[in-house]
């Protein structure tokens, strides 16, 4: 596997502060890594240890397969061929859209990587318009068709979409990581949305406390959480204590069926919220009481206090809802996950 960027065991305090505690990361090249994690958590750091605007205590970064930052070696932010896209955009507001995007590229070359930018990135017969003069969506283009404008290996994102209202947000999303992907360029996006990170991801690293806890794809990383830390901040589901015995998972919702086979004894439960069906009491599985309810058009989650002990959060289809007080019976479809830790 070719690799646009490698972190490997990178430390990284100021003061007593420790920031990032022996990071490994690797970041394929050609598709779009999300690095995921709550808000402090280290990622911003670790993204500006690889554009170059900090240095790593200890550990080492790599870029193309070549060493930018370790013991007796760092190559300046200009020469690592990195483009980034900070949270707002950092526009110029002395300079125009054109001025913007061709800020970092050379005299020569100057003219045309900016028309090539402006006709790829849809922002044509705007190269003259002050930034001010620009929608959100559309300063972020700039942002983007400036950081694309230098032919960087690899485009690093810090949160690029958090300023916009939802909708835009959507949309300049799937723009942008369409186009990063139709010329090809190598992208790492930081974010805390966990939808975001899923949705438009071919790899997403989950961060905590400074360190990657796991990393896969989207689909390894929901269904296969290495740790109740991944299982709480990836999805929506319930965590409850339970026991494995002989390959099956006793908790208060019943003796359910692992997704893994693995040795007895105590641990956790993760049921994904779409796999709660609520029914009759007295059907299968155990009874409950529903003690909340938030719709959302298309489906809703229903908050179910057991009769057992426990509350789950099941997701159902927006139609023929329980109401609040109302007594339910809850089961489970399919296998679930159990952890150790």
């Amino acid at each position: 596997m070719s690799l646009a960027a490698a972190v490997r065991g990178a430390d990284r305090s100021y003061g007593q502060q420790v920031v990032l505690r022996g990071v490994d990361l690797e970041v394929p090249t050609g598709g779009v890594t999300a690095l995921l994690g709550p808000s402090g958590c280290g990622k911003t750091t670790l993204l500006r240890a690889l554009a170059g605007f900090d240095r790593v205590d200890a550990g080492c970064v790599e870029v193309g397969g070549v060493l930018v930052d370790g013991p007796r070696c760092f190559v300046p932010p200009r020469l690592r061929a990195i483009g980034y896209v900070p949270q707002e955009g950092a526009l110029f507001p002395h300079l125009t859209v054109a001025g913007n995007i061709g800020f970092g590229v050379s005299r020569r070359d100057r003219g045309r990587r900016t028309a090539e930018m402006l006709e790829l990135t849809g922002l044509s017969g705007m190269g003259r318009r002050r930034t001010d003069e620009l929608s959100g969506g559309q300063q972020q283009r700039v942002a983007l068709a400036r950081a694309l404008a230098v032919e960087p290996s690899l485009v690093l994102l810090d949160e690029p979409f958090s300023a916009l209202d939802a909708g835009l947000r959507a949309q300049v999303r799937t723009d942008i990581l369409d186009l990063l992907r139709r010329v090809g360029t190598t992208a790492l996006l930081v974010t805390h949305d966990q939808e975001e990170a899923l949705s438009v991801a071919d790899q997403v690293a989950v961060m905590h406390g400074g360190r990657i806890v796991q990393a896969g794809t989207p689909q390894q990383l929901y269904t296969a959480p290495a740790s109740t830390v991944v299982a709480r901040f990836l999805g929506s589901g319930t965590l409850l204590p339970a026991v494995r015995r002989d390959g099956a998972v006793d908790c208060a919702l019943g003796v359910l069926t692992a997704v893994d086979a693995g040795p007895s004894g105590p641990g956790t439960v993760l049921v994904r919220s779409e796999q709660f069906v609520l029914g009759s009491p007295g059907g299968t599985g155990p009874g409950g009481r529903v003690v909340s309810r938030a719709y959302y058009g298309h489906d809703a989650v229903i908050g179910v206090e057991l009769s057992s002990g426990g509350h789950v959060s099941a997701r159902c289809s927006g139609h023929d809802l329980p109401g609040v007080g109302a007594l339910v019976g809850v089961a489970v479809g399919g296998p679930v996950v159990f952890l150790r830790d």
